[in-house]
């Protein structure tokens, strides 16, 4: 069996089997639901240990530059006259995909080691959260648009019970509104898909496909084509072309979440069980980021050029909006959420500038970015399920009842502010390093996009600084009084055992940043010759 196929399908196996177990095994269920994310973590160890580099790949339009990759006849379907359609199980990964594949299965542990706080329905929890692990890393693998596209889909359905069944007081509001924004973004992104799909054949067979690597070489697409007929033509005074782009790029800012689409996430975060704002806030926001990469600027690499100083503004103007919305928060759940929205700005900034520096910038964000809030999220469910409260002002002094709390606490602060020596500086430089490179380089952005971004990081030093100042210095002040002193223990061991790999991950990445560099070089290097092209 094909490694990549194992490492999708593993969760779903593990499912199964709680599925079949009796419901008075509970207790079981956890220890199952983390060996399956821990033998999911040793697949992706072995897959990056094993990822070939330096070679001279053909790049991110043939087949030939990516690994790991198995392709089986899935579906095919004679239509007569329309010719056959051609879909296939067609799974691999390259530079880009394999980071975001082994930070993925490590939050995947982490968020089965938070999920020890779930008391009710504890079985249909965990097999949720199984078939949830399995689309997310099915996204990364796939390299068939109608296969990512079910990966996609897919997350929706365990997201939506997940939160709109364990979460907060306002859960099922939370739970459709998160359904609708992504559900929204979705049914445009399949009317382009299939529009692609008519355009695209396949050389070797002659059918229509969704191969998305044949959809990035525009020597694929037919004279005949829907694409190629409407190359001349503008929809609402806009190119055919950019309108198949924007509207995936929305489907995918929807995810981000980018400026103005990102209402749906502070109300998810905040009534989301902590596994489940874990996944998405290190995962879910990830997987945006990766289809603008993959999707819009591998298949629509022109209209990525066009839309660039666009794509550049929304990053500055989320980078800007999501640190003002932190610093005037009182939840603590809702300043991590707005800090999201902050640093994925980086994201679209590095993207936007299409250098090497940014784009690696872009891909390092969103690995430390994962690191860092499902750390952030985690130190916040664990004072949250002690006192059900997290309202900064009812909070102050917590360093003396929480020493070990506070030291990680501050590791996740002063890192995700950019401190450097961390994995969030790295990021942060690059992408500003882009940014600033762009206008020199290919015209595409405004210096003055760079500084807005420089000046975003003072920002967020700002609401993370103020934060740990107002609740964990100062005089010990609480407001439940001796019962929240009781209750607010340090941390126990299985809180440590998660806590300790994600605090090591992101000083690791900023210390070595090679161990990322290393294996993405060579997909950035041929992404950037792509778009030059």
């Amino acid at each position: 069996m094909n490694i990549l196929t194992l490492l999708i399908f593993i969760p779903l196996l593990f499912g199964a089997v709680i599925a079949a177990m009796p419901s008075d095994w509970r207790r079981s269920f956890r220890y199952i639901a983390l060996l399956a994310t821990l033998v999911q973590f040793a697949i992706s160890i072995y897959i990056y240990l094993n990822f070939k580099t330096g070679q001279n790949f053909a790049g991110i339009a043939n087949e030939a530059g990516y690994q790991f990759v198995q392709k089986i006849p899935w579906i095919n379907l004679n239509l007569g006259t329309l010719g056959k359609m051609q879909i296939d199980y067609f799974v691999g990964i390259d530079g880009i995909s394999l980071p975001l594949l082994v930070m993925t299965s490590l939050v995947l542990v982490i968020a089965a080691l938070a999920s020890w706080e779930i008391k009710s329905n504890i079985k249909g929890f965990f097999i949720l959260f199984l078939i949830l692990d399995m689309a997310v890393i099915g996204v990364f693998c796939a390299l068939d648009f109608f296969l990512f596209y079910i990966f996609y889909e897919l997350m929706l359905l365990p997201l939506y019970f997940l939160i709109g069944m364990w979460g907060g007081v306002r859960r099922e509001y939370a739970a459709i509104k998160f359904f609708l924004y992504t559900l929204f973004g979705s049914v445009f992104m399949l009317l382009v898909m299939i529009g692609l799909y008519i355009s695209v054949t396949d050389p070797a067979t002659g059918n229509h496909t969704f191969n998305i690597v044949q959809m990035m070489n525009p020597n694929n697409y037919g004279t005949d084509s829907i694409f190629s007929v409407l190359a001349q033509q503008y929809l609402f005074g806009i190119p055919a072309r950019a309108v198949g782009f924007i509207v995936l790029f929305i489907a995918f800012a929807i995810k981000v979440p980018v400026v103005p689409l990102h209402t749906w996430l502070p109300d998810a975060h905040v009534e989301a069980p902590t596994p489940v704002s874990i996944i998405l806030a290190a995962v879910l926001l990830k997987i945006g980021g990766y289809g603008m990469i993959r999707i819009c600027l591998g298949i629509f690499p022109d209209m990525g050029a066009w839309a660039s100083p666009i794509i550049g503004l929304l990053g500055v103007v989320s980078i800007l909006y999501g640190a003002f919305n932190a610093l005037a928060q009182r939840d603590l759940k809702k300043v991590v959420a707005y800090s999201s929205v902050s640093q994925m700005g980086f994201v679209l900034l590095g993207m936007a500038s299409q250098t090497a520096e940014g784009l690696s910038g872009a891909v390092i964000q969103m690995v430390s970015h994962g690191f860092l809030s499902a750390m952030l999220f985690y130190l916040v469910g664990v004072v949250y399920n002690r006192v059900h409260d997290r309202d900064i002002y009812n909070f102050r002094g917590l360093s003396s009842l929480m020493p070990k709390y506070t030291v990680f606490i501050m590791i996740a602060f002063f890192a995700s502010l950019g401190l450097p020596g961390f994995s969030a500086f790295i990021a942060e430089a690059f992408s500003l390093a882009g940014a600033f490179k762009s206008p020199s380089i290919n015209g595409l952005l405004p210096y003055w996009m760079a500084v807005c971004g420089a000046v975003g990081i003072l920002f967020s030093a700002a609401y993370f600084l103020w934060t740990l100042q107002r609740v964990f210095f100062g005089s010990l002040s609480l407001k439940g009084g001796e019962v929240w002193k009781t209750a607010l223990v340090d941390l126990n061991r299985r809180e440590l055992v998660a806590l300790i790999p994600l605090a090591a991950a992101t000083l690791i990445l900023g210390i070595m940043p090679s161990l990322v560099f290393d294996k993405l070089n060579d997909s950035v290097l041929a992404l950037v010759l792509f778009l030059q092209r």
